[in-house]
C-alpha cells in the first residue's frame, strides 16, 4: 500500500510538470528587467529644450572628442602659401623620432613618393599614377609648412591624411620628408 501511494505521488508530480510546460510561451523570468529593458523616448518634452524638442547642434567653439584640433589655415591657395611661408614645426629636436616617422611615411607616403622621396613609389613604377615629383625638385621649394598643409588637406590627386595621422604624427612625417629632401640634395 505504501508503494502504491509513492507511485501515485510520483505520477502526480510528473503530471503537473508535464501539464505546466508549454512550448508556446516562454518560461518564467526571474529578473525581467534584464530581458526587457526600460525604453526612453529621446525626444520627449523636457525643460532642457524650451524651444521645442529636436536634435541640438553642438555649442559654438566646441571641439570633438579625440585628438582632432581644428587647423586655423584654410584649404585655399592663399592658405597653402601662408602655411609655406609661416608655419613651423612645434616639435623640438628631442621630440623628433625618425624611427617612428619612417614607418608612418612608408605606410602613407612611400607608396607614391617612394622610400627615398624621389617620386618612384610602387604605384608610380607600376604606372598606376603618374607625375609624382621628387622632393628635391627646385621648382617645388617645399617647406615644413607646405608639407604639413598638404598632409592635412591633400593637394592635386593626393588626398588628406588628417584622419589617419594625428597632429604629432603629421609633424613627425614632415620632419622625415625634410630629411629625405636633404638626403636627395646631397
Amino acid at each position: 500500500m505504501k508503494s502504491l501511494i509513492k507511485i501515485a505521488i510520483v505520477l502526480m508530480v510528473f503530471a503537473s510538470v508535464v501539464a505546466c510546460k508549454k512550448d508556446t510561451r516562454p518560461n518564467y523570468q526571474f529578473m525581467p528587467n534584464m530581458y526587457e529593458p526600460v525604453s526612453y523616448e529621446a525626444y520627449q518634452e523636457s525643460d532642457a529644450f524650451p524651444g521645442g524638442v529636436e536634435a541640438q547642434l553642438p555649442a559654438e567653439g566646441s571641439i570633438p572628442r579625440g585628438d582632432h584640433m581644428p587647423f586655423e589655415i584654410e584649404n585655399t591657395t592663399e592658405g597653402y602659401d601662408l602655411a609655406k611661408a609661416s608655419l613651423v614645426s612645434p616639435l623640438d629636436s628631442m621630440q623628433i623620432d625618425a624611427e617612428r616617422a619612417a614607418p608612418l611615411y612608408d605606410i602613407y607616403c612611400g607608396i607614391c613618393h617612394g622610400k627615398k622621396g624621389n617620386g618612384q613609389g610602387t604605384l608610380v613604377k607600376n604606372e598606376k599614377i603618374l607625375g609624382i615629383p621628387s622632393y628635391d625638385d627646385a621648382g617645388r621649394a617645399i617647406t615644413a609648412g607646405s608639407i604639413y598643409h598638404t598632409i592635412y588637406y591633400g593637394k592635386n590627386a593626393m588626398g588628406s591624411y588628417a584622419n589617419q595621422l594625428n597632429e604629432e604624427e603629421r609633424w613627425q612625417v614632415v620632419d622625415y620628408v625634410l630629411k629625405l629632401k636633404a638626403d636627395l640634395e646631397k
